[in-house]
């Protein structure tokens, strides 16, 4: 069985490769562009829609406003990738706005970046999916009537392919990203010269359609409401910047210039397709209203469009004006269209896992997710951003209006605190720094983050006033419970890690307990590692044994030295794991050793804790399980998990085992038992 799950595994994801071979995945400008900037480049797909949408709710007289909020929307995207360039150039390690919060503000900003963002990720993957799916299902029936059950298929599908290495998911994705930015930019173009040059008249096949205004009569405060509304939706644009400053490890050397490049070219390009869109769009006459009302208030020849009514999106309606419709030009982009949204959900996939795995290694989530897997990506956290994205695709069945409330909120929570810690990052090296060019950059840089702070957190009130009562509520609710489960978890690796500090003197003697034969499984120097040392002292064995996995080369170093400046009377080996399993080396020596003398008895001793919550199962104790259940089905092999007992575990003393048979049973018959005495 285990066998075919492993066919199975390397058909799928592909075969293992070695920790050596990290530097193979990395990427270079070209791929990392459509790797990060899907997210960027596909806003313009719904963002500038957003925009007219929100606004024709006062009529079609309010298109006036668009394209001041598009330059409002402009100015603040400039702004936030000039910010995040500083980002890079600092805090190059890949903790991006966590990184800068936690650092200049403190470890509960940091948490908070950290929640917005992992919500915000989540949702990107989700709308991302959904809106293509909408694409799709305007010219494939099928698709339509099972919205949700096709955008989890497509979900799990950009699993797999993430789930195979950030080098080939890249390789995979930049054609069709690429293609989008050519077909849209060509449109752009195109659509300019007739205009510009040739003075055609664009005509949109909405061009003469009405829009009924549901809020007619504005006062000036409702008007000005209104405009702020929209112009926070398509702020949706500036999703999928803060990606790059989280993957910069990913990029080649020389890293933080090869990020910085890499985002000043997103920024230009997203920035050049948004104008282009929504100018051609207001070119040609595009009329577009909220879909769930849009059959009753687009209005066609007088009267409304009726339940039938198709409402095409903003490019395909441009791209009609420009080329024509049934164009070969209109098809491409079309298509292009719907598969770069689904791909936009790639960004995600780049920027959840390393967060977690950041955050994972600073004991905020469980450690699981800091260690890659075969492809070397981080396979846990790509498994749990695609089912949170499953979920709310299910539970909101794949509807983008009712999604896109949600949105960007976190992304502008991560962007506001990042912003002000970068305020805080060059103030303080200002006051050591003397070179007077250095200071001058310094200066020069501080301004730009705090005009980017300032930016985006005024952005943040908008959206949070505009958004909440339509459901950014939620997102609001969701990073608090994020923050504080973060904040538990790390309260309890603490609490283990202070429980388990081991003294520094030498094992006592006199504690060592009753005899056995051991191979001791060592992955650090602690108290329930010097328990099972003791333990297998105690057995006289004719050879001991103590076996590290050398998974990290310097973390073996170290343990080595660790362990021989305490003078541990054992011999400690290392088995080496050039693709980071810890399983497979001890098996194989395990059974090299009997191999070697098929009559003697190999008994290893696993260091295991004792704890007393269900949650904490989850948190501990995975690898041991996976072992001793290989190591059982050896022959002539026993195993013997030596307990060290958590505090946690006081409170469940001397109650009975809860699943024991004839536990509920037994106290009716000592019961009965009782009463026959007495009689």
């Amino acid at each position: 069985m285990s066998k075919v799950t492993d066919l199975v595994k390397r058909l799928f994801i592909g075969r293992a490769l070695r920790s050596t071979q990290l530097h193979e995945q990395l990427l270079p400008k070209r791929i990392a562009l459509p790797v990060f900037a899907s997210d960027a480049l596909s806003s313009v797909a719904y963002a500038p829609q957003e925009i007219l949408v929100i606004l024709s709710l006062a009529g079609v007289s309010f298109y006036n406003f668009s394209p001041w909020v598009a330059v409002a929307v402009v100015v603040v995207m400039l702004t936030v990738v000039a910010s995040y360039r500083q980002n890079v150039h600092a805090y190059p390690s890949g903790g991006g706005d966590y990184e800068v919060a936690t650092v200049n503000l403190g470890p509960n900003a940091g948490l908070t970046v950290a929640s917005a963002l992992m919500v915000d990720y989540v949702l990107t993957v989700a709308v991302s999916v959904a809106n293509g799916v909408d694409y799709v299902g305007a010219t494939i029936p099928y698709v339509a009537e099972h919205k949700p059950l096709v955008a989890i298929a497509i979900v799990v599908l950009l699993t797999l392919v993430n789930l195979r290495g950030i080098r080939e998911s890249g390789a995979a994705f930049a054609i069709p990203t690429y293609a989008f930015m050519f077909a849209v930019l060509g449109l752009i173009v195109w659509g300019s010269f007739r205009v510009l040059v040739l003075g055609d008249e664009l005509r949109a096949p909405t061009a003469g359609y009405e829009i009924v205004a549901e809020q007619s009569n504005l006062t000036s405060f409702a008007a000005a409401f209104l405009i702020l509304r929209a112009f926070s939706t398509g702020c949706a644009a500036l999703t999928g910047v803060e990606a790059i400053s989280n993957g910069v490890p990913a990029f080649r050397k020389p890293k933080s210039k090869n990020a910085a490049t890499t985002l000043l070219m997103m920024g230009l390009v997203a920035v050049t397709m948004f104008v282009g869109i929504i100018s051609l769009g207001l070119a040609s006459g595009v009329k577009v209203a909220d879909p769930a009302v849009a059959f009753r208030d687009v209005l066609i020849d007088g009267r409304p469009a009726g339940p039938g009514y198709y409402q095409q999106p903003i490019i395909s309606q441009v791209a009609d004006a420009v080329f024509g419709n049934g164009s070969l030009p209109f098809f491409v982009i079309s298509a292009v269209t719907a598969l770069i949204l689904f791909l936009a959900a790639n960004t995600a996939f780049n920027g959840f896992p390393v967060l977690g795995s950041i955050l994972a290694q600073d004991r905020y989530l469980p450690r699981q997710l800091h260690t890659r897997g075969d492809r070397l990506a981080f396979s846990n956290g790509i498994v749990i951003l695609a089912a949170g994205a499953c979920l709310l695709l299910w539970g909101f069945e794949a509807d983008v209006s009712r999604l896109l409330n949600l949105y960007i909120v976190g992304v502008f929570v991560s962007f506001t605190l990042s912003q002000i810690g970068m305020v805080r990052h060059w103030s303080r090296h200002l006051r050591t720094e003397t070179d007077p060019k250095v200071r001058h950059q310094m200066y020069r840089s501080r301004t730009i983050n705090f005009f980017g702070g300032v930016m985006t957190g005024v952005v943040l009130v908008v959206v949070l006033l505009t958004k909440f009562t339509h459901g950014a509520w939620i997102v609001c609710v969701a990073m608090p419970v994020l923050f504080l489960m973060m904040k538990g978890i790390h309260r309890h690796y603490e609490n283990v890690a202070r429980e388990l500090a081991a003294d520094d003197s030498v094992v006592d003697e006199s504690i060592l307990p009753a005899r056995n034969h051991a191979i001791v499984l060592v992955s650090k120097i602690h108290k329930p590692t010097l328990r099972a040392l003791a333990y297998a002292r105690a057995t006289r064995p004719s050879k001991l044994e103590a076996i590290t996995v050398g998974v990290e080369g310097a973390e073996a170093r170290e343990l080595q030295e660790e362990w021989e400046r305490r003078g541990i009377p054992v011999p400690l080996k290392t088995l080496d794991s050039p693709y980071r399993e810890i399983t497979r080396p001890i098996l194989e020596y395990v059974k090299s050793l009997r191999r070697r003398s098929p009559r003697d008895v190999v008994s290893v001793y696993i260091p295991e804790y004792v704890v007393g919550h269900w949650w904490e199962h989850i948190l501990h104790n995975q690898s041991a399980l996976r072992l001793k259940g290989r190591l059982l089905f050896q022959p002539g092999v026993m195993v013997i998990s030596v307990p060290w007992q958590l505090h946690s575990s006081d409170r469940l003393k001397g109650r009975p085992e809860p699943l024991a048979p004839g536990a509920v049973r037994r106290p009716r018959r000592e019961a009965a038992r009782d009463e026959d005495i007495k009689a």
